[in-house]
């Protein structure tokens, strides 16, 4: 059998995680055990001590084990936690050796959303793609720069380490996991049963750009917001460079430096997440939409939407806009 080890951290953790983790791994025992199949996972609870843990402090958890007494596991998932997360690395510093030996003897490891920055803490995770919620990837860069965050995807797996994006996107790696580890009709059935788009790849439709403005670079910071107001005109790099008086060059370094993102790219978001609320707020043809945030060519203005979205405008429309009846 499979032992999994689903960490209980100290501090607000994802009930959710925890309870539809749990519960996924458990039906697909279930599921096995009735088709005359031997039981495949051994799953736990585990915690820094045995006591009851507080989330959000209306829910207690209690772990059915600790993990000194857990000597070896074959996988470890470590759920969201929330709050500050500098408070809760150090709550929990204690996870960090014990995944790092237990990696070491040969077990997996899986972050779910924000966990992620507790397997970061590991090191484990330096020089490999990870994923985690869209709203937390500036912190990450800041105090994980040798990870390489994937932006945009709901799982990644590389070297016997998983990761997922927002908290509800870890039905899908748990999905992932038991395709692996059982097969693809075990995972079709717990597509089914729980209701889970099981080929849901991108986190990408959800993502909100809100413009990277943690930075100390003034000049920067008005050609954002310039973009960000005048983003339906004619905009091009060496017009808004020589607006504040800077060579294309150095303009263009500092721009990416402090935002993350090259100019073009930046003007790119600003039009797309505009034209994601028009989608959202009315009935406008997409040639329209397309038009009043500054694009004229539509094949453009189709693959740079479906680049950054994950789906094309007409789909996006259709997901997310719905007509009131006037009564």
């Amino acid at each position: 059998m499979k032992h999994i080890s689903i960490l209980v951290p100290e501090g607000d953790t994802s009930l959710s995680n925890l309870e539809a983790t749990h519960k996924m791994f458990t039906m697909a025992n279930g599921h096995l055990e009735r088709s005359g199949q031997s039981l495949l996972f051994d799953v736990h609870l585990v915690g820094r001590s045995s006591k009851s843990q507080v989330s959000n402090g209306i829910f207690s958890i209690k772990p059915d084990c600790t993990i000194e007494e857990v000597k070896k596991t074959d996988l470890i998932i470590i759920p969201a936690i929330h709050g500050d997360i500098h408070k809760i690395l150090k709550a929990n510093l204690d996870f960090v050796p014990w995944i790092k030996a237990q990696y070491e003897k040969g077990a997996e490891v899986a972050s779910l959303c924000i966990g992620a920055f507790l397997l970061a803490k590991t090191g484990l995770l330096n020089g490999k793609s990870c994923a985690t919620h869209w709203l937390m990837t500036k912190a990450f860069r800041e105090m994980y720069p040798e990870v390489q965050l994937v932006d945009d995807k709901i799982i990644t797996d590389e070297a016997r380490i998983y990761t997922s994006g927002g908290a509800y996107s870890s039905l899908n790696l748990n999905l992932y996991l038991i395709e692996k580890f059982v097969g693809r009709d075990m995972a079709i059935l717990s597509s089914k049963i729980f209701e889970i788009d099981i080929n849901r790849q991108s986190q990408s439709p959800f993502i909100i750009f809100k413009g990277q403005k943690c930075h100390s670079d003034k000049t920067v910071k008005e050609a954002q917001e310039y973009i960000e107001v005048n983003f339906n005109e004619k905009l091009t790099v060496d017009g808004l460079s020589e607006m504040y008086a800077i060579s294309r060059r150095t303009f263009e370094r500092r721009f990416k430096k402090a935002t993350s993102n090259t100019v073009i790219e930046y003007i790119q978001r600003v039009r797309v997440e505009a034209a994601k609320k028009k989608l959202e707020a009315n009935g406008t043809s997409i040639n329209e939409v397309m038009y009043e945030v500054g694009y004229i060519d539509a094949k453009t203005f189709r693959e740079l939407f479906k680049k950054l979205v994950g789906m094309s405008p007409v789909d996006y429309r259709n997901r997310y806009y719905k007509e009131v009846e006037m009564v």
